[in-house]
């Protein structure tokens, strides 16, 4: 067994980097499929679904390799079309390598994905977007086997709601589709700029991206590049939810503050004050947190889902109540109950979380249930007092390098232990 044992609670202060994003690394590993040449993600992170990703990519016939904090791929050689069930199984954003495996290959089989169990995220309109694109996708007994005569064709595709995975699997079919198309009601997310960015990079006609039309204009082929991966605006979140929730003061290196303006404000209703300038954050946590009138999960520009376990956490140490609702996920509160066993006082109701500020929470074995859920554990057991021990790493490890060595820089009584 692997676990986190924090000892809190401990004031966080200092200063730390914030790595390359987890959610758009693993649409640009899958990207680099349609390239005939070399790709060098910068600053791309060192996570568990990464190396998931880089092996999918070995599958398939790239080569892949590290380069310091480089991940260089060399698509050149793809000769498979199918991603083996257990790959698929490990986490739920391998979908996003359909599009661009059935635009290179002409066929793909893969098996339907796993990862956080979050409630139903249905790949609908990623299936729909691809037969209006000319794929022929046949399911069967939870397998999809998916081909297409010549090329993908360009197509207006009008999603009915804006999905980051939807979006991100039309642009990659589209690169290099015949003609044009038209994404109506995408998704807007830093992420998606980011993939256009690289897109673009590699000769693609990608125009719109961060706005809700995205016109994407096929070429024959793509070359390689070299290309810097975005700061991870989830995990700054993280790093700015264990500062409130311990009092501390720290500064966040290598952010882009824009990307994290959905989250400001509720940082400012728990008493936050924060200072920023274009590649830095600094975040000072008052003696003793307010409260959250109401958080709301939406699309980019709202309140970012993935950033909304966290922050619950610091909530529980406010002076009054304050109210989630979650819009994205069904199941997005499974960290409540281990919260709970922290001294937290929370009542959840369908959608809507009420957490009931409490002075001080005290130490005990949690686990968690799912990536960011894990993520709130830590950030609680960093302000109990006494003993937190916070098994289910594997989930951890999915988007936080190293997280225990970043948050000891920043002065946690922190290590993993081995058993």
């Amino acid at each position: 067994m692997v676990k986190l044992r924090i000892h809190g609670p401990n004031r966080l202060s200092g200063e730390v980097s914030v790595h390359g994003a987890k959610n758009s690394a693993l649409p640009l590993m899958a990207a680099s499929l349609l390239c005939r040449g070399e790709c060098v993600l910068h600053n791309c992170p060192h996570l568990s679904d990464v190396d998931v990703s880089a092996r999918i990519l070995r599958h398939l016939g790239c080569t892949v390799h590290w380069q310091g904090g480089s991940l260089v791929i060399d698509p050149r050689a793809v000769s498979q079309c199918d991603i083996p069930d257990g790959l698929m199984r490990e986490m739920r954003s391998s979908i996003v390598f359909l599009g661009a495996i059935l635009a290179r290959t002409g066929r793909a089989v893969l098996s339907f994905p796993g990862g956080c169990e979050l409630g139903p995220r249905p790949i609908d309109l990623h299936l729909r977007a691809l037969r209006k694109m000319g794929a022929r996708i046949a399911e069967d007994y939870g397998c999809l086997s998916c081909s297409v005569q010549g090329l993908l064709r360009g197509a207006a595709i009008g999603l009915s709601f804006p999905s980051v995975g939807a979006t991100e699997n039309i642009l990659l079919a589209a690169a290099t589709a015949e003609g044009t198309t038209v994404i109506t009601n995408a998704a807007r997310e830093p992420e998606i700029c980011d993939l256009a960015a690289f897109l673009n990079r590699c000769g693609a006609h990608v125009s719109g991206a961060g706005g809700s039309t995205i016109v994407v204009e096929g070429v024959k082929k793509l070359s390689g590049c070299e290309h810097r991966v975005i700061p991870d605006r989830i995990a700054a979140a993280t790093f700015m939810s264990a500062a409130a929730a311990t009092g501390g003061c720290i500064r966040l290196n290598h952010v882009l503050p824009a990307h994290l303006e959905p989250v400001l404000p509720a940082f400012e209703e728990l008493g936050c004050s924060m200072e920023w300038d274009d590649t830095s954050l600094r975040i000072t946590a008052p003696g003793r947190l307010g409260r959250i009138k109401s958080v709301r999960t939406m699309p980019y520009p709202g309140f970012p889902t993935d950033a909304q376990p966290p922050l619950m956490a610091a909530a529980c140490l406010g002076s009054g109540p304050s109210i989630f609702v979650e819009t994205i996920f069904e199941s997005r509160y499974k960290h409540v109950g281990e919260l709970l066993r922290l001294g937290a006082n929370i009542k959840v109701e369908g959608r809507v979380a009420v957490v009931e500020g409490v002075p001080r929470l005290s130490g005990a074995p949690v686990e968690a249930a799912d990536l960011r859920g894990g993520a709130a554990l830590v950030v609680a057991g960093l302000a109990a007092r006494g003993l937190t021990e916070v098994t289910g790493l594997r989930h951890i490890d999915r988007g936080y390098e190293n997280l225990e060595r970043s948050l000891a820089q920043l002065g946690a009584d922190i290590c993993r232990e081995y058993e």
